[in-house]
């Protein structure tokens, strides 16, 4: 069939799976974090929520890192 293609990539690769590992790192950082962030002026606690949200948002761009880009 026309549709069938033999060259197609599966994902991202050389710089384009360093940057998209990086976004992946950085985005679970930030939006994570910023939500431990809010949570802690919503309770008004010590920064336990965006230790816990950094935390939890990098381990999640690892996982992603893994699952997407096959590293």
């Amino acid at each position: 069939m026309a549709d069938d293609r033999s060259d197609k990539r599966s994902g991202p690769q050389g710089a384009d799976a360093g940057w998209a590992a990086v976004g992946y790192l950085l985005g679970g950082m930030a939006v994570w974090g910023g939500a431990g962030w809010l949570v802690d002026r919503w309770l008004d606690l010590p920064n336990v929520g965006l230790l816990i949200g950094l935390i939890g948002g990098t381990a999640a761009g690892v996982y992603l890192t893994m699952k997407r880009l096959g590293a």
